[in-house]
């Protein structure tokens, strides 16, 4: 009796494996818990410039403005850094990665990250 198998084979980049992500260096990069309130980051990525601004310490609320999505300071959820799959390294902004921002029930994926700057917190004026 001849028995027939088909097996079906997804592609998956190499680095969007857990065993790649558990192993990743994870420089380059900035948690959001660990700002005070009104740090800010300037964040380019491939398309657009985005400024973040803590609101709260150990909070993932952030207010963002730049890109289409944002073209003035909006209160979000900063989700975390992803490859545009399953994973997310929470809460997190790293170079080479996406930046996934929850707006009240959709998300927003930013192009990837090329480069963050970090300002200590001045004012709240200069959030506005």
């Amino acid at each position: 009796m001849n028995t027939t198998v088909i097996r079906r084979q997804t592609a998956v980049p190499a680095s969007a494996t857990l065993s790649a992500w558990q192993h990743h260096q994870w420089s380059e990069g900035v948690s959001i818990d660990q700002l005070s309130p009104l740090d800010r980051l300037v964040v380019r990525t491939r398309h657009s410039t985005y400024e973040i601004v803590a609101t709260e310490a150990g909070s993932a609320d952030v207010l963002v403005r730049g890109g289409a999505f944002f073209p003035e300071f909006t209160p979000v959820r900063l989700a975390g850094a992803s490859l545009g799959g399953s994973f997310l390294k929470l809460r997190s902004v790293h170079v080479g990665f996406a930046i996934e921002f929850a707006l009240e029930k959709r998300a927003i994926v930013t192009s990837t990250v090329r480069s963050i700057s970090v300002a200590a917190a001045r004012t709240s004026a200069d959030v506005m």
